[in-house]
């Protein structure tokens, strides 16, 4: 008999048990008043980092915000009309006067500066539109300043004049869905033919991190609900329901408890901790089926309870193994946030399997034996589903070439499309084509410049470098080819000031919207408009003493591929155009890039340290590299037809998809571990490996016999947790629509491997697995099983 000393202690003193349990929960369930939300990605990477350095460095010399919000007024017949005018306008102040809100920097027809000259002929900077408009504005004067100034067309006014922006910047710490809520309340007041949209990178991160905390209160208890109702199906018992639901969210208290208790802000990663959590607990239900068949033949319940834990001991101890090594190996990635999701799941993996031992032994401890026997007379299971199950796993027995053969043309498929997978990120895709942040986004990008913001930093180490004619002419070129990219929507720069400027000193001929010649005329012209401009204006593009440049990139998308397009092209214009400027990218949509680099891709490397590291840990348990390989071939099948019908399908491999990646190699690989660990011992059983040549009948009939048994238990796990992740192909927000289809498809995936898939491979590798395993051996039906 196999020393279980936690077992043993908890059948003989369950009330102990679970009183401890209960107060150490409440210890950390005292733990969540303490809770700091952060949906920032900034703060995914740390502080000190290259990128963040660099973002605030260029955000200090140009005086730039981090975060804008973009308003987008849109009229079918025009916006320029007096009455949307002075909607327009009305807006505008509002705005301004909002908290939070960087006012003085606010850009829309009635703040921005325009570039004329005064009866004097001198420069004269003002509004674009006087708030004053009873003054009967000449709107073709208007029409005309727009549409002949390219700092105003496709920024502030689209081509077609039907659509109209207003740039909101927010000072530091300012929550962008909040402000975006204030400004929707302000518009939702208006009458009249204008539609309004309110975009930009905080609205889409603050939104979904407002709807991604209050769905994970929303979908997790009803998840565990339909769990619970399952359980209770399958059962009979609300006291096994209740128990299975309550180490599951034991085990989540402790986590999220401890994270909150060490002082971590809960991100977007570790928010997602309990349903992964939720998920890992649905293994203690192999405990409850193997109780429920042993049960039927001892009448001792003390001793069933010991002979169920002594029989599920080895393999639910290793798939806890697998698992934790899976999300384990995050810790030693460098992202913080990374090693905090990673060293929550294992630290919840490992406490759901210390209630494995102790809790539930001691729950089915002071079961009483009266409802016990009742459950057993009356049973009310998946008898059905698991015989067809297992008439499909008979085929799979009698045709293991066919099963094998079309496995493999599986795989292969898949492995073509997961060559089309492409690490991409862009958090307004996480919401639903249906919901307004991603409306609000493709009508704006559509119409205007684009509401993703980058910049591109030409640096000289030469002070007044930027103010040559040679250095305008190239900004003002390169300019021009990043706008021929499609991912490119507008461009700013010093150069497109300084050509405005040279303009309107000439009595506006067109001739002169150019570079002028002599550095001097560039810096007189520069000093002119500093003086009667903004600060901000000018400080937004150039610094002094004229070192650095700063072209504004406007992305008609927030991929983080197509700001990754435009640092390729700008290094390939400096190719071709040699040139002593360095260019440099920033901004919130090169922070993207970064943080698309660097995150994803240390999942990506998390992912496949983890695939060596559970196959190591199915070589420790099955000391046998066959075993381990057998073991091994449900967990690839899983996840290379979920990640290359992932390719197929175009989506991105982003935040979701990775951090679920993890998931799917503790799940996929735990049936496995379960299949094979109950098939060796049944064989042990029968005392098949006494030395000489195995019986291929009754090697089957312990195929069989596993497929029935243990098997009932996988798919009663698949089932359940499939049936209760569903729920979240209904959510509002994509992240939770992949994971609720992940799940789905990863658990009826691996189950379906395990008990067709693995059999074949077993009976076609029967004398590697079995030497002297007969050549020809027939398939018993289940019925004789």
């Amino acid at each position: 008999m196999k020393k279980l000393l936690l077992v043993d202690f908890s059948i003989r003193h369950p009330k102990a048990v679970l009183i401890l349990a209960l107060l150490v929960t409440m210890v950390f369930a005292a733990q969540f008043p303490k809770i700091q939300i952060d949906t920032n990605p900034k703060n995914m990477l740390p502080a000190n980092s290259d990128v963040r350095v660099w973002n605030d460095q260029v955000d200090k010399t140009f005086g730039l915000y981090q975060d804008m919000i973009v308003v987008g007024i849109v009229n079918s017949t025009g916006i320029l009309n007096r009455e949307t005018l002075l909607e327009i306008n009305d807006l505008t102040t509002k705005i301004v006067s909002l908290p939070g809100v960087a006012s003085r920097d606010v850009a829309g027809f009635t703040t921005i500066d325009n570039v004329t000259t005064g009866n004097d002929g001198l420069l004269k900077v003002g509004p674009l539109l006087s708030k004053e408009l009873n003054s009967g504005r000449d709107i073709d004067a208007l029409h005309k300043a727009l549409f002949e100034n390219p700092l105003f067309l496709g920024r502030i006014i689209s081509k077609d004049g039907k659509t109209a922006a207003i740039y909101v910047p927010l000072e530091k710490g300012s929550n962008g869905k909040l402000i975006a809520d204030e400004i929707r309340a302000i518009v939702r007041s208006k009458n009249g033919p204008q539609r309004y949209y309110v975009a930009g990178d905080p609205v889409a991160r603050d939104t979904f991190g407002a709807q991604m905390f209050r769905l994970m209160g929303m979908f997790s208890p009803i998840a565990g609900m339909i769990m619970f109702v399952a359980i209770y199906i399958i059962f009979r018992s609300l006291t096994l329901a209740m128990s299975m639901m309550a180490v599951a969210m034991i085990s989540i208290i402790w986590s999220m408890g401890l994270l909150i208790g060490l002082g971590f802000p809960v991100h977007i990663m570790s928010s997602m901790a309990p349903v992964f959590l939720m998920a890992i607990a649905t293994d203690s239900i192999h405990i409850f089926n193997e109780f429920y068949f042993r049960y039927r033949k001892e009448s001792d319940k003390r001793l069933v309870v010991r002979q169920t834990m002594e029989a599920v001991e080895r393999p639910v101890k290793y798939t806890a193994l697998a698992t934790a090594a899976g999300f384990g190996v995050l810790l030693f990635m460098h992202i913080v946030p990374v090693k905090v999701f990673g060293g929550v799941i294992l630290f919840g993996t490992l406490v759901l399997r210390v209630l494995s031992f102790s809790f539930i032994p001691a729950v089915l401890t002071l079961l009483p034996e009266s409802r016990i026997t009742k459950l057993i007379k009356n049973p009310r299971d998946l008898n059905s589903a698991t015989n067809r199950l297992g008439r499909t796993a008979a085929l799979a027995l009698r045709t293991p070439k066919v099963v094998v053969l079309a496995g493999t043309a599986l795989l292969c498929v898949s492995i073509f499309g997961i060559t089309r997978l492409v690490v991409n990120n862009n958090q307004v895709e996480w919401f639903t084509r249906s919901s307004d942040v991603r409306i609000a986004d493709q009508i704006l990008n559509k119409a205007l410049g684009g509401t993703a913001l980058g910049y591109i930093v030409a640096v000289s180490d030469q002070p007044e470098m930027i103010k040559t004619p040679e250095v305008m002419h190239y900004l003002d070129n390169l300019q021009r080819r990043l706008e021929s990219m499609p991912e490119v929507g507008k461009t700013v720069s010093v150069a497109d000031y300084v050509k405005r400027i040279n303009r309107v000193l000439h009595d506006d001929d067109p001739s002169y919207d150019r570079v002028p010649d002599t550095s001097d005329m560039i810096g007189q012209y520069l000093f002119l408009f500093g003086m009667s401009a903004k600060q901000s204006d000018l400080d937004n593009v150039v610094d002094y003493p004229f070192q650095r440049a700063n072209i504004w990139v406007q992305l008609k998308t927030w991929d983080a591929q197509a700001m990754r397009n435009v640092i390729t092209a700008v290094g390939e214009y400096r190719k071709e155009h040699p040139t002593s400027l360095d260019f440099r990218p920033a901004g919130t949509a090169y922070f993207n890039v970064v943080w698309n680099n660097e995150v994803l891709w240390d999942m990506v490397k998390g992912f496949i340290l983890a695939l060596i590291v559970v196959y190591v840990i199915l070589l420790i348990n099955f000391r046998s590299f066959k075993w381990a390989f057998i073991g091994y071939v449900p967990l690839l099948f899983t996840i290379g037809l979920i990640f290359g019908a992932i390719g197929f399908a175009g989506k991105d491999f982003d935040m979701p998809i990775s951090v679920l990646s993890c998931l799917s190699l503790g799940m996929a690989v735990d049936f496995s571990i379960h299949f094979i660990s109950r098939l060796r011992q049944r064989v042990d059983e029968a005392a098949l490996m006494d030395g000489s040549a195995p019986n291929g009948d009754e090697l089957l009939k312990a195929l069989m016999w596993t497929i029935v048994r243990p098997g009932k238990g996988i798919i009663r796990n698949a089932t359940l947790f499939a049936a209760a992740f569903s729920v979240m192909l209904f959510a509002p927000l994509t992240p939770y629509i992949t994971v609720g289809a992940f799940i789905v498809s990863m658990m009826l995936l691996s189950a379906m491997a395990t008990l067709v898939l693995l059999p074949a491979l077993v009976v076609l590798l029967r004398n590697q697995l079995f030497p002297g395993f007969p050549v020809e051996a027939p398939v018993y039906s289940l019925q004789n099983s």
